[in-house]
């Protein structure tokens, strides 16, 4: 993929967060050291790293979840680093999220049609033509229109991640924030979502920060790829390059951890990593 569309959607620039101590006098844990990236319109972002890495960090920064102690994040321009509840939830209908796990994102209590509509009334929507909206929803996630009376445990989990998919796109928004979405999902299933997303994105132009541990995961849909350790981003660059011939001892122990089908290959690669590891 190459995306040449200026002027980026979202720019964070020398982003620090940190959370309290704990205990009496502890000093504060510091979790992002001074990040940056940006995503243009239309583009992914891939965000990688392992647990802990800060990657989940920065995408709760984005979306308010996160204290920014230090830098700046600029959502098309305005500065929304310190924005209050007010302006958050005017920033909804253009920046929207999905979770890693589609079995607790969705509100048990509430069939498809009022979690899909619920978004659309809150920004002023009326009924009739929320109602319209959701059948083009549901169409473009390739669910079926009587899916509208089920309630979510009566979907399978790729079915239940299309529906918060659905959700998300509801008010087209500018950017959606992707958290882990498909790590919860088995393999075959991740395939089809993760060919959704590119399906909607190629059909409306919303821009990605997908965040993954994943590095498989992210070279099948991201434009460029971040690669964060330890609260830092230690390789940053477009995908092929970062996920096929990364720089970084970190990356490719990345890359070596990705498991494949050859059993003589998947041997070498584990003890490449192992080498990398204690060298």
């Amino acid at each position: 993929m190459n995306s040449q569309i200026p002027g980026p959607v979202l720019d964070v620039q020398d982003l620090v967060t940190e959370y309290p101590g704990r205990g009496w006098r502890a000093r504060p844990f510091r979790v992002l050291h001074g990040v940056s990236l940006t995503v243009a319109p239309g583009e992914t972002m891939g965000l990688v790293g392992e647990s802990g890495s800060g990657k989940t960090t920065m995408g709760r920064a984005v979306l308010g979840l996160a204290p920014v102690t230090g830098g700046r994040i600029l959502f098309e321009g305005d500065d929304i680093s310190a924005a209050s509840r007010r302006e958050r939830r005017l920033l909804s209908r253009r920046m929207q999220v999905v979770f890693q796990d589609p079995y607790t994102s969705l509100n048990p209590a509430m069939n498809i049609e009022e979690i899909l509509t619920e978004p659309l009334l809150v920004q002023g929507e009326s009924k009739s033509d929320a109602r319209r909206r959701i059948t083009e929803l549901l169409d473009r996630v390739h669910l079926p229109a009587d899916s509208r009376t089920r309630l979510a445990r009566e979907f399978s989990g790729g079915q239940r991640q299309r529906v918060a998919i659905a959700r998300a796109l509801a008010l087209q928004p500018r950017l959606i924030v992707c958290d882990e979405p498909v790590s919860a999902l088995d393999l075959s299933t991740q395939a089809r979502i993760l060919d959704l997303f590119l399906e909607l994105q190629e059909a409306s132009e919303v821009a990605y920060l997908f965040i993954s541990h994943d590095l498989d995961v992210v070279r099948h849909v991201s434009h460029r790829v971040a690669v964060m350790y330890h609260g830092n981003i230690v390789e940053y660059g477009e995908a092929e390059q970062v996920t096929t011939a990364p720089t970084d001892p970190y990356t490719r122990k990345l890359l070596l951890a990705s498991p494949v089908a050859n059993p003589v290959e998947q041997r070498q690669r584990r003890a490449e990593r192992i080498r990398l590891t204690t060298s």
